[in-house]
Formats: C-alpha cells, sequence, structure tokens
C-alpha cells in the first residue's frame, strides 16, 4: 500500500479548487473583454463562497490551487479560503503556458505566485499545479530550485502518486523514449475526466467544447471513484473544480451530490494534496 493510511481508511479523495478567477481568460486564451473578466468575478465574488460553505457543511479541507494574480486581485477571498483551514498551492501567475516560456520567464512568473501567496496569506506553498497541466524542459528544474515537495499536474497513473524523473526522453521518432531518474517531488496525478471545465465552460469557437448536462459527468466522476474504492486500496483520487465553474447554481448541487456518494462508501478520507504527500511511503 503506498499511503500510509489512517486505520480503517481504505482510499483518499483530494477536491482540488483552481482558483482561476481572471487570470485563466487572460493567461490561457488572450480574452480580456468585460464578458470574460466579469466571468471570472464571478469565480471569486459568487462562486468561491459557495464552495467554501459546501466544504465546511461536510468538513472538507481542499486545497485551493491559486495563481498570484487571483490573490492579488481577490486578497479578502483568497485570506478566506486560508482562515477557513484550506491548502493553498502554487498554480502560476496569470494561468500562464509554461510551453511558451523562456526558462527566464517561467522562472519570473513563478517567483511573481510564490511572492503574491506569501504577501496575501503570509506562507509559502508546498505544491505547484502547472495552469496548463503541462511541463517546459525547465518547469522540473525550477520546481526543485524553488523547494517544492510536490506537483498535481501530469498523467502517468489515476490513482497512485509516482515520483517525478529528471532526464527522460527525448521524444523521436525512430528511438525508444528514455526514462530518467527520479527526484523528490511526489507527482500526485490528475486527469481531465475529472476536471469541471472543459464540460461546462462556454468558449465559442476558442475551443470544441460542448457544454454538458451535469447527469453525464456524474455519472463519469463517479464512475471513476467507484472503481479506485473497488480495485484500489490505497489510492487517491485528485477531482479538479473551479469556483467560476463549480459555483454555479446547477454544478454546486453536482458537487454536493457527489461529495454525498463519497461520504456513503465506509473508509473514505477527505485530504488535502500536501496531507497526502505526507502519507506517502517511500
Amino acid at each position: 500500500m503506498p499511503l500510509r493510511l489512517p486505520k480503517g481508511v481504505r482510499c483518499v479523495v483530494n477536491l482540488g479548487c483552481d482558483f482561476d478567477a481572471i487570470s485563466i481568460w487572460i493567461g490561457s486564451f488572450g480574452f480580456t473583454s468585460p464578458a470574460f473578466m466579469h466571468r471570472g468575478e464571478f469565480g471569486a465574488r459568487v462562486g468561491a463562497p459557495r464552495i467554501l460553505n459546501l466544504l465546511k457543511k461536510y468538513g472538507i479541507k481542499a486545497t485551493w490551487c491559486t495563481p498570484g494574480h487571483t490573490a492579488e486581485t481577490f486578497p479578502d477571498i483568497v485570506k478566506q479560503v486560508a482562515k477557513e483551514g484550506h491548502e493553498i498551492a502554487h498554480h502560476g501567475y496569470i494561468h500562464e503556458n509554461p510551453t511558451k516560456l523562456s526558462r527566464e520567464q517561467e522562472a519570473k512568473y513563478m517567483e511573481m505566485g510564490l511572492d503574491a501567496i506569501k504577501n496575501v496569506v503570509g506562507t509559502k506553498p508546498r505544491g505547484y499545479r502547472s495552469p496548463y497541466w503541462d511541463y517546459s524542459q525547465n518547469t522540473l528544474e525550477l520546481l526543485e530550485h524553488y523547494g517544492f515537495e510536490w506537483d498535481s499536474s501530469l498523467m502517468a497513473d489515476d490513482f497512485s502518486p509516482y515520483y517525478l524523473r529528471k532526464g527522460d526522453g527525448p521524444a523521436l521518432m525512430d528511438k525508444p523514449y528514455h526514462f530518467g531518474v527520479p527526484t523528490g517531488i511526489l507527482e500526485i496525478p490528475v486527469s481531465w475526466y475529472v476536471d469541471d471545465f472543459p464540460p461546462c465552460e462556454y468558449l465559442g469557437s476558442a475551443m470544441p467544447w460542448v457544454m454538458q448536462d451535469t447527469e453525464t459527468f456524474y455519472r463519469r466522476w463517479s464512475d471513476i471513484f467507484n472503481y479506485m474504492y473497488e480495485n484500489v486500496p490505497g489510492g487517491c483520487l485528485a477531482l479538479t473544480t473551479h469556483p467560476q465553474t463549480s459555483g454555479r447554481a446547477h454544478m454546486i448541487q453536482f458537487l454536493e451530490r457527489l461529495i454525498k456518494h463519497v461520504n456513503s462508501k465506509k473508509g473514505v478520507m477527505w485530504a488535502t494534496l500536501s496531507e497526502i504527500r505526507d502519507m506517502w511511503k517511500d
């Protein structure tokens, strides 16, 4: 069993809140019109308080992966998140795509995110989630440099953490892929299948995503959890929500329904990503 779980605990679930707010529209999509700025504002002004109330109702501590831009733009609600005992993790500065940046640019944004979180909540985040769920050739080295203990951006597993490696690749057409040596940074894997943003957010012609009803992805999310519960004892599942998405009226009901389903199973523990890191058995 890879995780040192408390007695009676079969598996662990993390509720991740990617608190992108306005930053995702600027940094990821280049959208700067009032329509998109107001959608981001909804996440901070309406969505985040709704999710905080839901988490309080069920006694769940979540990991809020927060861009530095969000911390500086909406400091009061970010402070409230921390005050209520939730974890604040690094999520870039302006929801930038690291694969498009030079090492110097990526390091600058990483430092800006660290400084913003430290200035607003007074602590340094232990973990990192790439805004794009992607890495540049420099990301891992920068994570080591800045002392991060875990990452939650990549997908080589679905229920079991693993150590990130240095020296992987290269990805060539005529040679097998090479796997490097492990680092001390633990990957707590994610999945697009349990992310609320792709099936719910309208992006017009920017992305061929279709808004789905909650029944469709409730079945998927609960099926994924059920498989872990039945077949992967000692596993962990990292769910990814966004306050501007799951804070909507229909979505907050979906999220509560999912929480009730998870809680109906014996031996399931909710934990922050840093708590999962601390449970890891080398």
